[in-house]
């Protein structure tokens, strides 16, 4: 099984070695690794040349943000699953990739889910962000499971459609109704832990992304046709803090 992971990049010359160090260091060997950089300014471009040995296709050029290099990274895979790795975030240990594959040989389900773990700059746990609990239709409430934790089939985006990029911060969200939802894919909860993730990002600073995410998640499930509660949506916050998820 050949499994496609895509790392998509602007200006991370702070942080792609490491998570380049975690692929080189995969048990795993039929990687496919694809590196989409948005035409960096700094030294992205170097430390991505001193690693192609591990990197099978790479390309750097101006894209439209985060979900068109997404899209270019996926119209350049030719495995069987596709993984996100961003490029500040690494493979949780060594093994992932191979433990995925393992599940998905025993499991045929078009996508799998599992777990992350996110921590600060200086590698301080923060926080696990498990699927266990999760299901489809918490995502009618504003929960979705996390991710980097998914591999989808390669085949879904050619049935059901990629990122689309009228969505600013949670074009992720959106895919992720529309396949599990409106499209009701076969999925599984892997129990794997798949990725260290750092802290911050697109969908998770401050008040004004929250409103942004709410805004968009709407309009997620509205143009899918998914009946739900729109202030159900607007409290997921208060969900995640009491615990409240089976609303």
């Amino acid at each position: 099984m050949k499994i496609s992971i895509i790392t998509v990049c602007y200006n991370s010359a702070a942080t792609i070695a490491k998570t380049f160090k975690s692929v080189s260091e995969q048990t795993y060997t039929n990687i496919e690794y694809i590196v989409v950089d948005g035409g960096s300014k700094d030294d992205t471009l170097g430390i991505i040349k001193k690693n192609e040995k591990i990197i099978s296709k790479w390309i750097s050029e101006p894209d439209k943000g985060l979900y068109d290099a997404m899209n270019k990274g996926i119209s350049l895979a030719s495995g069987d699953y596709i993984g996100i790795l961003n490029s500040d975030d690494t493979f949780f240990s060594d093994d992932v990739v191979e433990n995925v594959v393992l599940f998905l040989e025993k499991n045929s389900v078009d996508a799998s889910i599992g777990d992350i773990v996110q921590h600060n700059t200086i590698d301080e746990l923060k926080r696990t962000y498990s699927s266990r609990n999760w299901q489809p239709k918490k995502l009618k409430i504003g929960f979705m499971p996390p991710h980097p934790s998914i591999f989808f089939r390669k085949s879904l985006f050619k049935q059901y459609g990629n990122y689309h990029l009228d969505f600013d911060i949670a074009a992720d969200y959106e895919l992720i109704i529309r396949f599990f939802l409106a499209k009701n894919i076969t999925w599984k909860y892997s129990g794997i832990t798949t990725t260290a993730m750092l802290i911050g990002g697109l969908s998770s600073s401050g008040i004004n992304s929250y409103k942004k995410v709410t805004k968009e998640i709407n309009i997620g499930l509205q143009r899918n046709g998914i009946e739900y509660s729109a202030w159900k949506v607007s409290l997921r916050g208060v969900w995640k803090v009491f615990g409240l998820l089976n609303v």
